[in-house]
């Protein structure tokens, strides 16, 4: 009996914030794969949303930018609706949209830990609430939540993003089981340090990185292609007896 493939010929797939990073690589990778992919970031004045769209275009497939803030319900109920009448389906959603505000607890203001949680945490219930009901509709689809390594060790200066990654493991969890009577998969993905803008402040400057290759068994960073592996898998057929789990992507950091 032969192993399914990581195919997604004939899927669409929703990846938000795709405008750079690993939601841009992840956007490109469903692409190539097969996918047509709708993409979301509240940043489109600066054209790399549309950059994105325009590449996954030449790679064959149907693509779509839209602008959206998903820590607003209107934004995110537009997405959905917009989405839905550009391709009449929802297969795929990955929710990959983060932010951090690097303070220390006690000195974290409210308007800094709204930030955080609203963003890393709100924003992916929303999208999950939104999609995950088109889903329910046909009877079928996959929900890949980016978690991080943060859900499962506390860093210093780091709480509120440490506290909303823990949650959305546990909101990955809570719906896969409300979800599997519906033939809906849902499952995280917990990289450690990806080689990206987002967590550049962590590494800049030579000693530190030195210092945290050190620490990494297979001695680097991640690169954003090393998360795209993962990903496919959940999202295709290879997958498809796997619901509630959270794979970690971290060379072996925590072993």
């Amino acid at each position: 009996m032969g192993v399914p493939g990581l195919s997604l010929e004939g899927k669409l797939a929703i990846v938000t914030g795709g405008r750079r990073g690993i939601g841009r690589a992840i956007a490109l990778a469903m692409a190539e794969a097969g996918a047509d992919v709708a993409l979301c970031d509240r940043v489109t004045d600066d054209g790399e949303l549309a950059a994105v769209a325009e590449e996954i275009q030449r790679l064959g497939r149907r693509a779509l930018a839209v602008k959206a803030d998903v820590t607003r319900k209107a934004d995110v109920d537009n997405l959905v609706q917009v989405v839905m009448g550009e391709f009449g389906t929802i297969d795929i959603l990955v929710n990959n949209v983060a932010m951090n505000i690097m303070a220390p607890l006690l000195e974290l203001g409210e308007d800094g830990w709204d930030k955080v949680i609203n963003t890393d945490l709100k924003g992916y219930y929303l999208c999950c609430q939104a999609a995950g009901r088109k889903m329910v509709d046909r009877k079928g689809g996959r929900i890949i939540n980016i978690a991080s390594t943060a859900a499962m060790k506390a860093a210093p200066g780091m709480g509120a993003y440490c506290i909303a990654k823990a949650g959305v493991v546990m909101l990955t969890r809570v719906l896969a089981l409300e979800l599997a009577q519906y033939n809906i998969q849902v499952n995280a993905i917990a990289p450690y340090m990806v080689r990206t803008k987002f967590s550049q402040p962590l590494w800049s400057d030579a000693r530190t990185l030195e210092r945290i290759e050190a620490e990494i068994p297979l001695g680097r960073l991640a690169e954003t292609k090393d998360v795209i592996g993962a990903v496919l898998f959940l999202a295709s057929d290879a997958s498809g007896y796997i619901t509630g789990h959270t794979i970690v992507v971290d060379g072996g950091l925590s072993a």
